[in-house]
């Protein structure tokens, strides 16, 4: 009880440290009156409860970045686009078949135009529908076969995705499905076991120095999170 009380000082500072230094001396306090403390707390500032599991959240995350950077920065084939020196790495989770994704192409393209030092690698996330699988699995093609910008684009652009739209921006972009990559299904597992791992809930995702960000972000939010990973 008083190491929980100590941690939520160390979350929220002085109103926690108030809290765990109230229950301190607990050598002689039986443990109902600490139960009182600690309800008495959280009740008079119930914003504790979603911001403390917010920053376990990202405490957590943080060291699943670390310990996985290498897995989560190495592009597959030539699925990225910008400095192959950058000093920085922008990661992207994604889903063919999610509009967000969709949506944040020409930001990708602004970022990419403004930094010249930025690299932004593309991973395939496919968790929303069966043809996202199949969408993963020919981008994947695409990639080991150096043509992967051009397949990515193709297929946002076609329209909604399905055996005829991969097909159309396969052709397209000229790539071969009849030759998939040996190590699609193992690669697309290792996606999906570090996405598990990060705690990413949906795409896009996005990882740059140690941080998780999720959504549809703005250009400069997006900058920002840039700026503090290269100043780290």
């Amino acid at each position: 009880m008083v190491l929980g009380l100590v941690a939520i000082g160390l979350l929220f500072g002085a109103g926690g440290m108030w809290l765990a230094e109230r229950a301190a001396p607990t050598a002689a306090m039986d443990e109902a009156r600490v139960g009182r403390i600690v309800r008495d707390y959280v009740l008079a500032h119930p914003e504790l409860i979603p911001e403390a599991i917010e920053k376990l959240q990202q405490r957590e995350s943080t060291r699943a970045v670390a310990s996985n950077r290498s897995r989560i920065e190495q592009p597959y084939g030539d699925a990225w686009i910008g400095n192959p020196n950058a000093d920085v790495t922008l990661v992207e989770y994604y889903d063919y078949n999610c509009g967000f994704c969709r949506a944040t192409l020409p930001t990708i393209e602004k970022l990419v135009a403004a930094d010249k030092n930025l690299r932004v690698v593309f991973k395939e996330l496919p968790v929303l529908a069966d043809s996202s699988r199949a969408a993963a699995r020919a981008s994947l093609t695409a990639a080991a076969q150096g043509r992967f910008k051009s397949f990515h684009d193709a297929l946002y652009a076609a329209g909604p995705v399905s055996a005829a739209t991969i097909a159309q921006a396969a052709k397209a972009s000229g790539v071969d499905l009849t030759k998939v990559p040996a190590d699609t299904e193992a690669t697309l597992r290792d996606n999906l076991d570090i996405a598990a791992k990060l705690g990413v809930t949906g795409t896009p995702a996005w990882v740059v120095g140690d941080q998780l960000l999720s959504g549809a972000l703005p250009l400069d939010r997006l900058q920002d999170a840039i700026a503090k990973a290269r100043a780290s």
